[in-house]
């Protein structure tokens, strides 16, 4: 009896000390992006450098969330659907990861959904945009921190004031995230009255815009109203060809959101041009983006990108998730982060319940050239508050 009552004592402590070696040493986050292969290669290095910075934000500079180091897990998808889903199990099964964040191509966020629900861990889409990636092929093991194609299209169509007298073409990329855009952007102008006449769609890696262009200017020149070309791509540089092809002579102007301020280099072109931006490092007036804008300008000499507030943004939704939880197991996660808000360069967001896409704000800008200034400025018109767009709910949280 007496071998018997010391053997379930042991058993006993053995099952009290589990979860506590389950989480000792360090906590493990996998970050993974396209580091090869692309010209979106830029957006993934950006995430990351935010994604270090909002960490080190969040956590006082110790990189350490109840007494646990965080160890970031760096892997590259090459842009690859397979390999980033081979890598994502790897990540969940090897690494034992807590969190993965990842990726940067809608297309190859897209096949990473699956791969969370089959290892029943949290994946954080960032920065991918497509509305698909909360959409009805998500599921309940998916956040997403990234804007959405919903919100960069309800608010370009908030800053294009749409009306009966518009009239609309559209130029996007050939892929989730070109296609999820025309949609989202169609929904928006659904009951303003204006006119969407022609859609063009483009390979992801399209040089040659000479028969897109034609048949852009073919659908618009002829419309008694105002004209506009929305150009909804990312990587490429549809503006340039646009504006040499001169659409001004047939009263057509062009409108596109914000971009990565190399990029905003061929905005000085238009000047005036109104569009919405995710982030541009002047737009936020908050505590978090005035110690983001001077420690991104201190170390790098060069203010904090697009992207890179993005990173930032997934960092400090991580933090707070960890720093909340009762424990860090799954389904604690999933309940805690549900209905989250968290602090961002851009303000506060929040995570939806109903299918995990974070609100936040966006911005209306007018195009500033400042001959001083590398790229042109997208001045602050005015912040376009998440209560404004009308975000469809993607998916159930039941799935």
């Amino acid at each position: 009896m007496r071998r018997l009552l010391t053997a379930l004592a042991a058993a006993s402590a053995l099952m009290v000390a589990q979860p506590v070696l389950a989480q000792d040493g360090p906590a493990k986050i996998a970050l993974i992006h396209g580091l090869s292969g692309s010209p979106l290669e830029a957006y993934s290095k950006q995430t990351h450098t935010g994604f270090e910075m909002g960490l080190e934000y969040a956590t006082k500079g110790t990189n350490e969330i109840k007494g646990r180091k965080i160890e970031l897990v760096k892997k590259d998808s090459q842009f690859k659907p397979d390999i980033a889903r081979a890598l994502l199990a790897e990540a969940y099964a090897d690494e034992d990861v807590v969190f993965a964040v990842g990726d940067t191509s809608s297309g190859v966020a897209m096949a990473m959904l699956p791969v969370a629900a089959e290892n029943e861990k949290i994946l954080l889409v960032e920065p991918a945009v497509a509305d698909g990636l909360t959409g009805k092929d998500s599921n309940r093991y998916v956040f997403k921190t990234s804007r959405n194609s919903s919100m960069d299209m309800q608010a370009q169509a908030l800053a294009l004031k749409p009306d009966s007298n518009l009239y609309i073409a559209t130029l996007a990329q050939d892929y989730a995230f070109g296609r999820d855009g025309v949609v989202a952007f169609k929904t928006a102008l659904e009951g303003t009255g204006a006119n969407l006449v022609h859609e063009e769609y483009v390979p992801q890696q399209t040089t040659d815009f000479t028969a897109p262009i034609e048949r852009l200017f073919n659908a618009l020149k002829d419309k008694q109203g105002r004209k506009v070309i929305v150009i909804y791509v990312a990587g490429i540089d549809a503006m340039t060809p646009l504006v040499t092809a001169d659409p001004g002579r047939y009263g057509i102007e062009l409108s596109t959101g914000g971009n990565i301020l190399p990029a905003l280099a061929g905005y000085k072109k238009v000047p005036g041009m109104e569009g919405a931006i995710y982030y541009y490092y002047e737009a936020p007036k908050n505590p978090v983006n005035d110690w983001f804008v001077a420690e991104h300008q201190k170390r790098f000499n060069a203010p904090p990108d697009f992207f890179t507030a993005g990173g930032f943004a997934a960092a400090m939704a991580v933090a707070k998730a960890l720093e909340t939880a009762s424990d860090w197991e799954t389904e604690t996660l999933i309940k805690t982060m549900e209905g989250m808000s968290f602090d961002t360069p851009k303000g506060p967001m929040t995570f939806r319940t109903e299918d995990h896409q974070a609100l936040q704000s966006m911005y209306h800008f007018k195009i500033k050239v400042d001959p001083n200034v590398a790229w042109a400025i997208p001045e602050l018109v005015r912040e376009i508050k998440p209560e404004e767009m009308k975000i469809p709910i993607g998916r159930n949280n039941q799935q």
